[in-house]
């Protein structure tokens, strides 16, 4: 099945794609993961990318990183190939735990989003260290405030709770200003009242920053009132749409091979009864976590 748009937008912004996938085809150690993707992210929207496990949503990411090679098909992002606009991404990957007797406070965590690509060794000359040193401690604080992690920024990292931990995190993709951010999983182990506030916070630096995010999700529905479109990944394709267009029954039935009930509350929120994991089609899903 091929990446599809359900409804296209021809008030559309003629600005160029933040990324853009044509006839795109993936593979991981020589199988087809999915192929004749053709998917376009405008400048910033808030687009989830969900499907049952070992379809290829993290893939997609990979490719989009420019940590997975095209099989076939071309890939662009921000305007260059995979993986050569980076400094320009922010990445959040699937949740990881931090040991509880870890010591490193949450500020050197999301101050490790400045200098992760260059391994932390600053540019030649003094004056210019302390300047960028002041420069990144404003930054660090501007984002600490703004996921609302001040508060909790100088304790050990292993000793914040879970949604605390992903503040942080979101922090640390965020701190660089990234034109895209790119988060995999990032409400996944959350209890419903921390699913609601990352969600929330991811929503608000989208709309107040201007931020492009594409957010892969199991559970679609603690983001679903905020997404200006949702990309199902099945069967070794996809289809995209907004969410009213395809946040349907038949849509979603079709797609996970099972029947999926959309209901629709009485102000106009959608709500997904029931997230089955249908079997991953085109790979093994104890071998890879698509």
């Amino acid at each position: 099945m091929n990446l599809r748009s359900v409804a296209a937008d021809p008030t559309a912004a003629t600005t160029a794609p933040t990324a853009e996938l044509v006839d795109a085809t993936a593979s991981l150690g020589g199988r087809t993961v999915w192929s004749g993707v053709n998917l376009t992210v405008e400048p910033g929207e808030f687009v989830a990318v969900i499907g049952p496990n070992g379809a290829g949503k993290s893939t997609l990411v990979k490719v989009l990183l420019g940590l997975l090679p095209l099989a076939g098909g071309e890939a662009r992002v921000l305007g260059r190939p995979p993986g050569e606009a980076s400094d320009r991404i922010g990445y959040l990957p699937q949740r990881r735990s931090f040991d509880p007797g870890l010591r490193v406070r949450g500020v050197d965590v999301v101050r490790l989003g400045l200098d992760g690509d260059r391994w932390g060794v600053p540019l030649p000359g003094l004056g210019r260290i302390r300047r960028r040193r002041g420069e990144d401690d404003r930054r660090v604080d501007e984002v600490l405030r703004l996921v609302g992690a001040t508060g909790y920024a100088q304790r050990p990292v292993g000793r914040v709770s879970g949604g605390e931990q992903q503040r942080l995190l979101i922090a640390q993709a965020l701190v660089r200003r990234p034109a895209l951010m790119l988060l995999d999983e990032p409400l996944d182990s959350l209890d419903l009242p921390n699913q609601a506030a990352v969600a929330a916070l991811i929503s608000s630096i989208c709309r107040d920053q201007g931020v492009t995010v594409m957010l892969v999700a199991h559970d679609v529905n603690p983001i679903l009132s905020s997404l200006d479109r949702v990309v199902y990944v099945a069967g070794g394709g996809a289809v995209a749409g907004t969410p009213h267009d395809v946040i349907r029954s038949d849509i979603l039935s079709r797609l996970y091979g099972t029947p999926i009930e959309v209901l629709t509350t009485s102000d106009g929120r959608l709500v997904i009864v029931g997230h089955p994991e249908a079997p991953a089609r085109n790979c093994d899903r104890h071998r890879q976590q698509g």
